[in-house]
Order: C-alpha cells, then structure tokens, then sequence
C-alpha cells in the first residue's frame, strides 16, 4: 500500500521516543489548498475504528480509510535541504502539485 525509506522510519520512531508516548502515525489526505488536497500526518495514541494499520520499517502506520485511493503506492522519505528539513511524499497518483508545493491534484 505505501512504504516508509529507512531515514523517514528513523525520523518516525525518534518522535515518538522523544514524545514519550504513541503507537504511530496516520496517514490521510484532506481538501484544501491550491491544488485540492494536501498530506496529512499526526501522531496516533489510540487507533480509529476502521483505519488500517501496515507495519513499515518497524513504524506502525495507519491510514485513514477514505484517504486510501489517493496514497496507494506512495513513499514517504525524509529529506535535508540546505535549511529545510521534512517528510517528501512520492505518489505516483499525482497528477501535479501547486506552486508552493502544500497541495497537489489527482
């Protein structure tokens, strides 16, 4: 369904040790932004009724049901940019992103 790179897997599992508590991380979609839909990502203490749940690296991520048919095949890495730092999604579903990179269009 998706899949973690080492480095973002690592960056996953050092913020939940730093929180000190969580079982994982979701994975969903919404509408907004330019393009129509943006990631969403978020710490899970508890996992919602109905999300499935895929072991990644050795992180537990869970994803949100509705948002399935738009990450399907996505990767999720972690990259350094002079400055910048962050998670980079890679979704070959994507039809194409915004300017400013927060929204992208299936």
């Amino acid at each position: 369904m998706i899949s973690l790179t080492d480095i973002a897997a690592g960056k996953i599992q050092q913020s939940l040790a730093n929180r000190g508590k969580g079982q994982g991380i979701r994975i969903g979609v919404k509408t907004t932004g330019c393009s129509g839909l943006a990631y969403v990502l978020e710490y899970v203490d508890e996992p919602v009724a109905g999300d499935h749940c895929v072991e990644c690296n050795g992180c537990k991520v869970f994803l949100d049901p509705k948002s399935c048919p738009y990450i399907q095949g996505m990767e999720i890495d972690y990259k350094r940019n002079g400055l910048n730092e962050g998670f980079e999604f890679n979704n070959p579903n994507e039809r194409d992103r915004c300017g400013c990179g927060e929204s992208f269009r299936i």
